[in-house]
């Protein structure tokens, strides 16, 4: 594996590992109510924002990946998708740049 897949696999578990952590202290202060996660996220205008640019970047990520995986047929990238939305952009955009990445054969 080249130093550059390693490089996006390390910041795609980064990317997965170090928001969740503060998602679950959240959930554990809060409880699993997604109703006053989502109103925290617009608690004010600095929150809106970065919200919506989340938002914004996982959208475009989403149709960068469905157009390449349309004309690669790399099938296996478009778990990077759920990722994505799931997880954060954090995780899905080294994620998809690390299956993206691999040796074609």
């Amino acid at each position: 594996m080249s130093v550059l897949r390693m490089i996006y696999l390390v910041l795609a578990i980064w990317g997965a590992v170090h928001p969740m952590y503060y998602f679950v202290q959240w959930f554990n202060e809060n409880g699993f109510d997604f109703r006053l996660l989502i109103d925290a996220w617009t608690v004010n205008a600095a929150a809106r924002g970065v919200a919506w640019d989340l938002t914004i970047a996982a959208i475009a990520l989403t149709v960068f990946i469905v157009a390449e995986v349309a004309t690669r047929r790399n099938w296996l990238a478009l778990i990077a998708i759920p990722a994505t939305f799931g997880i954060g952009v954090s995780c899905g955009l080294p994620l998809y740049l690390f299956l993206r990445s691999r040796p074609v054969r």
